[in-house]
């Protein structure tokens, strides 16, 4: 028995295995206390009429713009149990506190207490832990009290309302309360009326009022509900009743379509529509951050918000997107799908899977097929299915090989042969054959072993082939398409291509356009209308197209949408409609090429996914309108921090303070629809910035002047419909103001004349300078010209003493040739004395001698020479005789005793004695010459 027990263990643990839990769901978006900076409770959640998100926090009141997260911390350090905003006013509750929040001129808020005003106590440790507004009235709840605070005059009045748990409701402009053990209370002016005292309500715990049929429907703590009829209670039974006894409800809301979501302690939410049918069952295991839900909220675009033990989780209820994640890899991913006999159809690369069409049941597992599954296709109410091994026939959840060609990638019927299809294949082409009622493999083409996973039929027997890289083959096939009898090759066009037929042509797609098949031309040729609608702008086409026959429209995907074409209405123009995705789905839909888009009906389309599938429903595809806000502006200087600004326009602040942060955002809580924001600074910057997900810049070190700060925002491919501005201006630097540049001025103008002053100063010195210089250059060239005449005077001079001492040299020497011829003949006489006419000769000669003209001659000849040497000479040795001076004179002519003794008639050696006797009348040294001595005076 237990081997038998432990052999089911094993096939429920194996069978499990093949099971992948399904269930659509429509998006959730997380945020841990990581991503919003605050503790893991959070208790409300509310919108302003800014669409700013606020929660009620352990921490404080979060705020969320759809960008960034805010913590604002309590007024008294306490929990915040709520939150309610209304138009822009926040209203909180917490331990011993209750007030309000506004935005102040920078767009941070202030918080300005109510319960500080009252004129009574606060009960012992009294917490706030519900809000709701009436009119011109806030209503604050304790597990006592009920506080109404008029906005208008400020005033409070107080009901006592004590409850296990604070509930209070506003239904139909009346105000309920349950008070445990009472009943059901409403306020009218301003005091509590007992509504019912039914013995339901004093046993359980009201979490919600609704309205169903105008009729007011009550939820309690187990999940029942009672529609109230003259105070009494009658069951509404739905679909939780028989799991009502699993149920703890904390908190529930009634969604704008009537339908209820009630949040649960253990369970995550129940969704169920307004005849009680449950419609979504979301917990933590499916999505949510948490299974205890303590608060929920719709906001303005119809994303329930739920406050969570453990963080915050908001779900687009109404979204466009389904997604079904396949979070333990059992699925695998998504390659093709088919709706068939009222199942779904999974081909992925782990086999084929399959469920009941609209159930939540698990996918299961079709034997036989592991493997990758390429091509679900239905054609004459049979399903093939492509796969590795070949191709199999489906039936429900057995899978029949009929097939062992490996590698089907599609398959379509083969014109005028109703029982033949024609496959294409990893190695070529194949045909099956309908033979008694069984589809079989009958043979494979020859001729052709080329992958062919596009291929389609331009003839009876002509087929084009698209192998990406090789470019398009157009085959003739023999009559019976056992063989392929012609081959032609067209080049490849581009990458990324695909071969489709939608609306009666072929079609030849990648990433250079979209070229027909011109059937007169046999050969493709660009399709300028789709081409031009499809690649027009920078969002082009990536991977495949996909045609869908049956809404006439033909598919493909982008980087950032799934884009699709219908014929147009008025003309011959396609229409393309695109369908925004984030960047991050895009890369998660597979292996670029192999797309899988297929119609389930009613406008609603399943897009394969690496990691499970999603699906597209086109009726709620809608237009929005969004904004974009700028939330804040920082300035700072270079050493200081930053420091929040006023957000009016035309601010002006210091040169100091030129570093510039704004902070921008849309408030859009879609988690397929991305924001990517653009910014221009006019006045430095006059171009757009690129497109980018970040919602803050700065700007540093920014030189004067005056500047336009402007940011925009694309929502899903949409711009949104303004551009935030802020004008601002960045005053001149203290040495640039209007004072500054006065002072600058003036002291130019100083400084000017000054300079002025100095150059007129400088070149009056220069002037005076250059005449003094002129004057002195004057002076010099005029002692230069002078010193020119002294020396040609001198030079004259020089001449006329060398010609005067050429004149004495020859009249001395003439002199002496004289004297020297008279006593050559004196001596030659000599003999002859006696003779009175020789005597008388002799006496001639003797007169010719001592010839007094003659030293009278030389005498004026010397003095012109050299006028002054007598004069020194008689002045310094007085006691001279004249034949001393004559002697003097022929010494200073530096004459030799041989040259003077003819001119003075004596002999040699009497010159000597006169030598010798004027050295004594000038008493010179023995060691002094006389003629050196003559020669220095």
């Amino acid at each position: 028995m237990l081997r038998y027990i432990w052999i089911l263990f094993i096939f429920a643990l194996l069978a499990s295995q093949k099971l992948v839990i399904a269930q659509e769901l429509p998006p959730i978006e997380n945020f841990s206390p990581i991503d919003y900076g605050a503790e893991n409770q959070n208790w409300g959640i509310s919108q302003s009429k800014q669409k700013n998100i606020y929660a009620a926090n352990n921490g404080g009141l979060l705020e969320f713009n759809g960008a960034v997260w805010k913590l604002y911390g309590s007024p008294n350090g306490s929990t915040i149990r709520s939150v309610k905003a209304l138009d822009n006013t926040v209203y909180t509750g917490c331990y011993m506190e209750f007030g309000f929040w506004e935005k102040n001129a920078v767009g941070d808020l202030e918080y300005t207490s109510i319960s500080n005003g009252l004129t009574f106590p606060l009960l012992e440790d009294e917490e706030f832990w519900n809000i709701v507004e009436l009119d011109e009235w806030v209503l604050f709840q304790s597990l006592e009290r009920i506080y109404i605070y008029n906005t208008s005059d400020k005033t409070i009045k107080v009901i006592d309302s004590k409850s296990t748990k604070a509930h209070m409701f506003n239904f139909n402009g009346t105000i309920y309360f349950h008070s445990t053990e009472n009943g059901l209370f409403k306020i009218e002016n301003g005091k509590s009326v007992l509504v019912s005292d039914d013995p339901i309500l004093k046993n359980s715990i009201i979490t919600g009022i609704f309205a169903i049929e105008n009729k007011p429907l009550l939820v309690t703590e187990e999940g029942e509900f009672y529609f109230m009829v003259n105070g009494s209670l009658i069951e509404w039974k739905t679909s939780l009743k028989q799991q009502s006894t699993l149920i703890n409800v904390y908190s529930s809301l009634q969604l704008d379509d009537d339908s209820i979501v009630l949040g649960t302690i253990s369970n995550g939410i129940l969704h169920i529509d307004k005849e009680g049918k449950t419609l979504q069952k979301i917990n933590q295991e499916k999505g949510l951050n948490n299974n205890t839900v303590l608060s929920l909220f719709e906001d303005t675009e119809n994303n329930l918000w739920l406050a969570l033990d453990n963080g915050i989780s908001v779900v687009n209820i109404d979204s466009p997107f389904n997604e079904y994640i396949d979070k333990n890899g059992k699925l695998g991913v998504v390659y093709a799908s088919a709706i068939f006999n009222d199942y779904l159809y999974l081909g992925t690369n782990q086999g084929l899977f399959y469920k009941p069409v609209n159930s939540d049941e698990d996918f299961r597992f079709v034997k036989g097929t592991e493997g990758q599954v390429w091509l679900l296709k239905v054609i004459n109410i049979t399903l093939f299915c492509g796969h590795n091994k070949g191709t199999f026939k489906i039936e429900q959840d057995r899978a029949e090989l009929i097939s062992d060609f490996p590698g089907t990638w599609d398959m379509k019927p083969i014109p005028s042969h109703n029982n033949l299809l024609l496959q294409g294949n990893f190695n070529g082409l194949s045909v099956l054959e309908k033979l008694n009622g069984k589809w079989t493999l009958r043979n494979e083409v020859e001729g052709f072993d080329i992958s062919s996973r596009f291929f389609e039929f331009v003839g009876e027997n002509r087929i084009v082939v698209n192998r990406e890289l090789k470019g398009v083959f157009k085959l003739n096939l023999s009559k019976d398409y056992r063989k392929v009898v012609k081959v032609e090759n067209e080049v490849s066009k581009g990458v990324g291509a695909s071969l489709v037929t939608y609306l009666d042509d072929i079609l030849y797609t990648c990433d250079n356009g979209i070229f027909k098949y011109n059937s007169s031309q046999a050969k493709f040729v660009l399709d300028t209308l789709l081409t031009n609608a499809f690649y027009e702008g920078s969002d082009n086409p990536i991977g495949i197209f996909i045609p869908d026959e049956k809404s006439k429209r033909l598919w493909c995907f982008t980087s950032h949408s799934i884009a699709y074409a219908s014929p147009g209405k008025f003309d011959a123009n396609s229409e393309i409609n695109k369908i925004a995705i984030p960047a991050y789905v895009r890369k998660n839909l597979g292996v670029l090429g192999f797309e899988s888009l297929t119609p389930l009906g009613d406008e609603k389309y399943l897009v394969g996914i690496s990691n499970g599938y999603l699906t597209v429903d086109l009726n709620k595809l809608a237009s929005k309108e969004y904004q974009v806000l700028i939330n804040s502006i920082s300035n700072k200087t270079s050493d200081s921090a930053k420091e929040k600004v006023s957000k009016e326009n035309n601010a002006h602040f210091e040169f100091s303070k030129n570093n510039l942060f704004f902070s921008y955002n849309v408030p859009e809580f879609d988690k397929y629809t991305e924001v990517n924001y653009q910014y221009q600074l006019e006045g430095i910057y006059d171009v757009w910035s690129d497109w980018s997900r970040t919602s803050n810049i700065s700007f540093e070190n920014l030189p004067f002047g005056n500047y336009e700060f402007k940011v925009r925002a694309k929502i899903g491919g949409h711009l949104s419909m303004n551009t935030a501005t802020y004008a601002f201006r960045i005053e001149r630097p203290w040495y640039l103001s209007n004072f500054a540049i006065f002072i600058y001025v003036l002291g130019f103008v100083l400084l000017s004349l000054l300079i002025h002053r100095l150059y007129k100063n400088y070149y009056k010195k220069q002037r005076e300078q250059l005449l003094n210089e002129n004057k002195k250059k004057l002076k010099r060239k005029k002692l230069k010209s002078q010193k020119k005449i002294i020396q040609i005077k001198n030079e004259k001079l020089r001449e006329e003493v060398e010609s005067k001492n050429r004149e004495l040299a020859i009249s001395t020497m003439s002199i002496i040739k004289k004297n020297e011829f008279l006593n050559a003949i004196k001596d030659q006489l000599k003999g002859s004395e006696e003779n009175p006419q020789v005597k008388s000769v002799i006496r001639t000669i003797d007169r010719n001698i001592n010839n007094s003209d003659d030293w009278k001659f030389f005498e004026d000849a010397f003095n012109n020479a050299d006028k002054d040497f007598l004069k020194k000479v008689k002045n310094t040795h007085p006691g001279l005789t004249a034949n001393d001076l004559r002697l003097c004179a022929y010494l200073r002519l530096n004459l030799s005793s041989k040259e003077i003794a003819p001119l003075l008639n004596i002999s040699v050696r009497s010159v000597e004695v006169k030598r010798y006797r004027l050295r004594k009348k000038m008493n010179l040294p023995h060691e002094d010459g006389l003629t050196d001595y003559i020669m220095e005076i």
